[in-house]
């Protein structure tokens, strides 16, 4: 079996059972999950995932995502929308993302997009697949193909996906000199523990490290990246560091906080997880 990031060989790596309700009902007739780790690039994800059908994935997550919107879940890590809202507003003030022709790709139920609506007036387009109410306010669900945008943000979608292609659908919505933003979880490895919290949702299939998105980044044409550890954000950029660097600095002295970091390559902040 061969890594869907790097080429690389996968080798089993360890298995989880569910049995905390209600996943060990959503995960009965799917069984024990067996999670495989490329020996290259250290990208690891679940095969049993991949061999389900499209309905039961699909019913999988309609489960998942309901219960988590509308019963709520404090062990659940939800993004910090408001540090969000906040990094797009100051990202977008200072030109290095343009405000115009912005989308939130898997946006669920387009909570982000209401937080930037009413609190600093901008307006995105939203889309995911898994949700498909005809009364949510600016959702829009018809087919994305052949549409660009100059800003695609894509929280929390990153440790779902099962095949590569489920991550280049997202950077083809990328405009040329577009930028992408990503809201996931990358270690420098991942731990080799079934109880790991990341794994407590029975729908994160796929887990990042510093090497795979670094390899990730340059396949797709991405030059640099800044990390905002508030938002909990990377932003790929397709050009260099050193030409939005003083923007950045400039930013984080206004601040004086550092909101920001950046360099050329995958900024791997989470260098000793």
């Amino acid at each position: 079996m061969k890594c869907i990031i790097c080429g690389g060989v996968c080798e089993f790596y360890f298995s989880k059972t569910y049995v905390e309700p209600p996943f060990s009902e959503y995960m009965k007739d799917i069984g024990t999950i067996s999670y495989f780790r490329c020996t290259g690039c250290g990208f690891c994800f679940s095969k049993t995932h991949r061999e389900i059908s499209k309905s039961q994935w699909s019913e999988l997550n309609r489960k998942f995502h309901h219960y988590l919107e509308q019963d709520g879940d404090a062990k659940i890590n939800q993004p910090p929308y408001g540090e969000q809202a906040l990094m797009f507003a100051l990202l977008m003030k200072n030109g290095l993302i343009q405000s115009d022709s912005v989308l939130d790709y898997a946006a669920g139920y387009g909570t982000l997009r209401s937080v930037l609506k009413k609190y600093f007036d901008i307006d995105i387009f939203v889309y995911d697949p898994y949700v498909s109410s005809p009364n949510a306010d600016g959702l829009t669900f018809a087919p994305l193909a052949d549409k660009s945008f100059n800003t695609v943000i894509n929280s929390a979608m990153f440790e779902h996906v099962l095949h590569r292609e489920d991550l280049d659908i997202v950077n083809a919505l990328v405009a040329e000199q577009g930028c992408l933003v990503i809201h996931t979880v990358v270690c420098e490895k991942i731990p080799c523990d079934p109880s790991w919290f990341y794994l407590r949702p029975p729908v994160h299939t796929a887990f990042h490290t510093n090497r795979s998105m670094g390899i990730l980044m340059a396949q797709w044409g991405y030059q640099s990246s800044i990390y905002c550890p508030q938002a909990k954000c990377w932003v790929l950029f397709k050009r260099p560091y050193r030409d939005i660097q003083h923007a950045v600095a400039g930013i984080n002295k206004e601040l004086q906080s550092t909101w920001f970091h950046g360099k050329d390559g995958f900024l791997d902040y989470w260098k000793g997880f």
